[in-house]
């Protein structure tokens, strides 16, 4: 059996007013995920672990079959292994992002979705004056980057910047042991930034400048067990970042570069299909992760969402479904999202989420079925956890 699992981050969504009192998902026109809805089974999915912040480092986790309270040691390690980097001994990853403040005031936490070439050329001129002999900054995709500290600051408390849009930073900076040190790294990325001819450029265009670095997200090396051991299954991730790629890899997956996948609804929608093509080409197992719902939440933008939304349905779903069927060969399709990401909250949220799992072939008729394949839904199911749920589906119980 293939095992197929498309993952739109952060589809989930509120109902909103601008969409005729719809949510995103309710609203976009999804045929694909409507007739995989139809015709397969639903679930209400909890993929929050009790205790720890919806975020889509934990809430991938659950997707993929790993529960974030025996692991989970912070967003940045994961990422750090995605993008190739090494955590020694005593090494502590943060997360740093360039991001727009104005007035003490968090505008954005994506710079405007700066440009690769514009974030790499200004991550490098921070490291020119901040780097250390324990301090080294890692340029990464847009906006994401990150800092490798050796014996860093652990015992302290930062937040994502996606999740304090709009609102002071004052009450949300690092705190706790040595965060004093962490405040004036980002504090001195003030006057770097300030006048680099990048950011003259973007101001000139109009566009949000990066004014300061942020740091989030820290913690120490993770390991997890393989796919192999876990599942006795072969496989690779397609994603846009390396948070999602840095699981796929933990987890002892292939995680292909896809040329022009961005992480945004500019991306290279095919090239990631083709990737997942050619990974169940070889083996059992493939997992498409789309960031574009997400970061559009994040923005507060309902018309951009759902287009978004649409997109993955038009772009990734419907293609790969029919790929699958194509094949005439057994195969269960897992169409979910991470967790919610409210364009009125721009933020993620700890609500359940839809999910459906179709197990096929079911013949091209089932292109044409329809069902509600939204938040509306959930009322009516019983809540599983997520990676109780995955780890039954993906078992090798499940292919008897």
């Amino acid at each position: 059996m293939k095992y197929l699992v498309l993952v739109g981050d952060g589809m989930g969504d509120y109902p909103v007013d601008l969409l005729g009192g719809k949510s995103p998902l309710e609203a976009a026109a999804i045929p694909g995920m409507r007739a995989i809805a139809a015709s397969g089974v639903l679930h209400s999915l909890k993929t929050v672990p009790a205790g720890l912040p919806p975020g889509s480092d934990v809430c991938n986790m659950g997707l993929l079959g790993y529960n974030a309270l025996e692991k989970y040691t912070g967003r940045a390690p994961i990422e750090a292994v995605g993008a190739g980097i090494p955590l020694k001994e005593g090494d502590v990853a943060f997360r740093c992002n360039l991001v727009t403040v104005q007035d003490g005031t968090m505008i954005d936490y994506s710079a405007g979705h700066i440009t690769t070439e514009e974030g790499d050329a200004l991550i490098r001129a921070v490291a020119a004056e901040l780097e250390t002999d324990q301090l080294t900054f890692y340029p990464g995709i847009s906006y994401r980057h990150l800092i490798v500290w050796h014996r860093g600051p652990q015992k302290i408390a930062t937040e994502p910047p996606h999740e304090i849009a709009d609102q002071a930073i004052g009450a949300h900076l690092p705190s706790g042991e040595r965060s004093e040190e962490v405040c004036d790294l980002m504090e001195r990325s003030k006057a770097i930034l300030a006048e680099h001819p990048v950011n003259r450029a973007r101001q000139a265009a109009g566009q949000n400048t990066a004014t300061q670095l942020w740091l989030w997200g820290q913690g120490s090396a993770l390991t997890l067990p393989s796919y192999q051991e876990r599942f006795g299954l072969s496989g690779g991730v397609v994603t846009a970042v390396d948070l999602v790629r840095g699981l796929g890899r933990l987890a002892g997956l292939a995680t292909p570069e896809v040329e022009g996948a961005t992480g945004f609804i500019d991306t290279n929608y095919a090239g990631k299909v083709d990737a997942a093509k050619d990974i169940l080409a070889e083996h059992p197992f493939a997992y498409v992760h789309i960031e574009a719902p997400d970061e559009c939440g994040h923005m507060g933008d309902a018309k951009l969402k759902t287009g978004a939304i649409e997109a993955f349905d038009r772009e990734v779903v419907l293609p790969l479904w029919k790929h699958m069927e194509s094949l005439g060969e057994p195969y269960r399709l897992l169409l979910a999202m991470d967790h919610r990401t409210p364009v009125s909250l721009r933020g993620h949220t700890d609500d359940p989420v839809p999910f459906a799992v179709l197990d096929g072939p079911v013949g091209s008729q089932a292109y044409e079925t329809s069902a509600p394949f939204d938040e509306t839904i959930l009322t009516s199911l019983p809540e599983s956890w997520s990676y109780a749920l995955i780890q039954d589906l993906l078992s090798p119980a499940s292919r008897s």
